[in-house]
């Protein structure tokens, strides 16, 4: 609708999780290399949660992708499931046809994970929505956990989930299951107006503007103020502001355009913790698991704007 007015190749605020359009601030990037480092280094059971919309798919999505061809990673996004479901999707993950019973699979699966450890080869299992899992389930992940031999991890599984994840874990009924936990990550969101421009900038860059200030400074100050760093909600509003500035053929997006989408999406800071706009928002400053170029992007954090 709007791409031909601002000049861009695609929509940049699209809320579908695109690891395309992953923006390293220095939070984010330290979350990445969090991630990295736990596959690298088979830690065995790791644990992401974050707030809605702050980009853990996003996250786990671009570790996928990057992933060396070494490492066998399966995705499961509904957590939904039965047991035998459960174990239905991690048997079609490894490629496991001939079984029975439950029994009957976890036999193969050692066998196969045996396999695969012997040969320097990783497997990583990655279960969206944690959070929704039946108590039941989270158990049989603690049990693919003894697939192990005497000094090393032979599955890695990785569980993602908002806040009540966390709670979720301190059940009694879960204990086991919270002590094999070596590691815990925690999904940021953008801490500072100067974290929400850069974001806004470089999506705005990937998606081929030629003017990436699309958006004045005091507009981007009320989308941190309105957003709180989610960047879902940034999204939704830079999205809905760029519609409203094409609909009144406005190239310069300002704040009263994103104050009246701020209302329109229910999504007004509260009145007390309003900060004023009267200055500018300051310059920003600027065994192998992946693939070189995932390598590359991850610990050289740079900035795409101004980028050859």
């Amino acid at each position: 609708m709007y791409k031909e007015f601002f000049n861009l190749n695609e929509y940049p605020f699209g809320l579908t999780p695109d690891p395309k359009f992953i923006v390293f601030t220095p939070s984010y990037n330290e979350l990445l290399a969090s991630l990295y480092y736990g596959i690298e280094m088979a830690k065995g059971l790791i644990v992401l949660t974050g707030e809605v919309g702050t980009g853990k798919s996003t996250a786990l999505r671009w570790i996928i992708r990057r992933l060396d061809s070494s490492v066998l990673a399966a995705y499961i996004v509904n957590p939904h499931l039965s047991i035998e479901e459960f174990y239905h999707h991690v048997a079609e993950m490894l490629g496991i046809t001939e079984w029975s019973n439950k029994t009957e699979l976890l036999s193969e699966m050692a066998r196969l994970l045996e396999d695969r450890h012997r040969r320097g080869l990783r497997t990583v299992l990655i279960v969206d929505e944690a959070h929704e899992l039946p108590d039941e389930v989270l158990e049989e992940i603690r049990l693919l956990l003894n697939l192990e031999s005497d000094n090393a991890k032979h599955l890695q599984i990785i569980l993602t989930g908002q806040p009540e994840l966390t709670e979720t874990l301190r059940r009694p009924s879960l204990r086991q299951l919270k002590q094999r936990i070596a590691l815990r990550c925690v999904m940021p969101a953008l801490e500072s107006v100067n974290e929400v421009k850069r974001y806004i900038t470089e999506r705005l860059f990937i998606a081929g503007s030629p003017q990436p200030n699309v958006f004045s400074p005091y507009a981007i100050d009320y989308i941190f103020q309105c957003s709180e760093g989610i960047p879902r909600l940034i999204n939704n509003l830079c999205d809905n502001s760029m519609i409203a500035a094409y609909a009144a053929g406005d190239p310069m997006i300002s704040r009263k355009v994103v104050e009246s989408v701020a209302e329109n999406l229910d999504l007004l800071p509260d009145r007390d913790s309003v900060i004023p706009s009267d200055r500018p928002v300051e310059a920003v400053r600027s065994a192998r698991v992946l693939t070189p170029v995932g390598h590359d992007e991850l610990l050289l954090d740079r900035s795409r704007v101004g980028a050859k």
